[in-house]
């Protein structure tokens, strides 16, 4: 039987790209977002095994009901791919106020937190798997009016350390991507007279992401690897 990966963040560009290379693989996916509709239509077409999983990943009563049932029916996951979250800039930070900062925290680390304790228990049943969070170059220091952003994947790294370390002699190697500003569809849109040409593509990050999820990467773990293409 073919592999388990779950991918959350589906709908988003990022994560259709990784969820399209593990359907080419053959692997069966669980795909992961908080917009049925949204989610359904981003895979109108797609052929495979797949299961659509509705969660709101900030709430960690509702991921684990939701994405924990669905491992419990389908698993254990042998990869899971933490691609849901989000971005904002443009607030210094003795300006930003609370809600600021809880939004970046809860879309890039609550996701990622909530989606390890439903998944990662079944990983341990079963003698291991993979797992590949997403963090991003920009917070390997702190930038002007990005504080919270780069602060919550920070936060991202550290817990994927904190995580290689703790799961490393339990088979499972957890490892990040770290990458710069990513061709999508919204970042043209945000920054039309940019040179789209030197950012990273969704497909180039989603290689590197299938790489750390497979036996190659084996000997790895706790990397946050930059993936910045030319910018």
């Amino acid at each position: 039987m073919s592999s388990l990966v779950v991918v959350t963040g589906a709908a988003g560009a990022l994560g259709r790209a990784v969820a399209h290379a593990f359907i080419e693989e053959g692997h069966r996916l669980l795909l992961v977002d908080c917009n049925e509709a949204v989610l359904r239509s981003a895979y109108e077409g797609a052929t495979g095994t797949l299961h659509f999983v509705v969660a709101d990943l900030t709430d960690a009563s509702a991921t684990l009901a939701a994405l924990g049932g669905a491992i419990e029916a389908h698993g254990p996951a042998a990869v899971l791919c933490n691609i849901a979250g989000g971005f904002a800039m443009g607030v210094d930070v003795h300006d930003a106020d609370a809600s600021v900062w809880e939004r970046m925290m809860d879309m890039n680390v609550s996701t990622t937190l909530n989606a390890c304790r439903a998944v990662v228990p079944g990983m341990l049943a079963a003698g291991g798997g993979k797992i590949v969070n997403v963090s991003a170059a920009s917070a390997s220091s702190g930038k002007g009016s990005m504080g919270a952003y780069c602060a919550s994947k920070s936060v991202v790294a550290r817990v994927t350390e904190s995580m290689a370390q703790e799961l490393r002699e339990r088979g499972i190697n957890v490892n990040a991507v770290a990458p710069s500003i990513i061709d999508t569809p919204a970042n043209r849109g945000a920054m039309p007279d940019a040179d789209a040409s030197k950012w990273v593509s969704t497909r180039q990050l989603a290689d590197v992401i299938g790489f750390l999820a497979s036996e190659r990467a084996s000997a790895i773990h706790g990397a946050v690897i930059p993936v910045v293409g030319l910018s």
